[in-house]
């Protein structure tokens, strides 16, 4: 592993291969282990790269009380990219790191050759603030029932409770109902002691995000209508309804996009199913390549 001063903090990463650089982003409860098959494979063909976000093991962590906001970990990836000679790079997130670099793309559009985005919760698309206002929820029904009634149901059954348990110190509590939330109950119950270990290590940076309402960057349809790079989108098979279809509206607002379901899989689908997943980003990555060349 190496380690790269950005923006005052220290941020580990490490790199596999050579050629065109691919930068992978994790989401939440994670860090650059999650990728760990993803380097392998893809190291094989391109200079793979992954980083641990600010505050994620073995990064310092949040500071005692302290907040987590994605506008943070945007400009760090930005500067992290520019700064390992990685531009333009082709960005793979997945979840929190997927909106990140969805954000990424649209304020640095220099910077980024292709994306992949393994369901990312652009909330924002419906609602601004995360939380709907009555107008936004009016809207988000007449426009998108379906949609709609998934978000305010992981409202009541995932964001609500997730805060309230953050708020009474009852972070371990708070992290299974989160990734019940995010993964489905059976996919949780099936992840090895070791995958826990290291959601427990990145545990305070989720609490961080929730002490702001999760932190969201602005994100709107047509900052999705802007971005112009070809991308790939990626949901698990077996991910909750609510990230499926927002990556659904995504699709409809990107202007060269398309989307490959990942069988036997929920929404951390490169852990899950790693052949399928890498396979998917390899096939993407050599087509966009063809094409850049004709």
């Amino acid at each position: 592993m190496a380690e790269i001063e950005i923006r005052g903090a220290k941020l580990f990463y490490t790199e596999r291969g050579s050629g065109e650089p691919v930068v992978f982003v994790h989401g939440g409860l994670s860090d650059y282990r999650t990728w760990a098959p993803q380097l392998e494979a893809i190291g094989e063909r391109y200079r793979a790269i992954t980083y641990s976000r600010r505050w994620h093991w073995p990064n310092a962590p949040v500071p005692a009380g302290g907040t987590s906001h994605m506008d943070t970990h945007v400009e760090d990836l930005a500067e992290f990219i520019t700064s390992i000679g990685a531009a333009p790079a082709n960005v793979v997130g997945n979840s929190w790191g997927a909106y990140t670099s969805l954000v990424l793309a649209r304020r640095y559009p220099a910077l980024v050759r292709s994306l992949v985005v393994e369901e990312p919760p652009v909330i924002p698309l419906f609602f601004k603030n995360g939380a709907p206002t009555t107008g936004e929820l009016i809207r988000a029904f007449a426009r998108r029932p379906r949609t709609a009634a998934a978000l305010m149901g992981f409202g009541m059954t995932t964001i609500a409770p997730v805060t309230k348990l953050f708020k009474h110190g009852e972070d371990e509590r708070a992290m299974i109902r989160f990734v019940h939330g995010v993964l489905g109950r059976e996919a949780y119950e099936s992840l090895p002691e070791e995958r826990r270990q290291q959601m427990r290590a990145n545990l305070s940076e989720l609490a961080a995000e929730f002490r702001i309402n999760a932190g969201f960057a602005s994100f709107t349809e047509n900052d999705a209508r802007a971005i112009r790079v070809p991308t790939l989108a990626l949901t698990g098979a077996k991910s909750p309804a609510v990230l499926v279809y927002l990556s659904e509206r995504l699709l409809e607002l990107l202007p060269d996009a398309r989307r490959i379901v990942i069988p036997a899989a929920s929404h951390v689908m490169h852990e899950e199913n790693a052949p399928a997943t890498n396979a998917a980003i390899l096939a993407f990555l050599s087509e966009r390549r063809a094409l850049a060349a004709a």
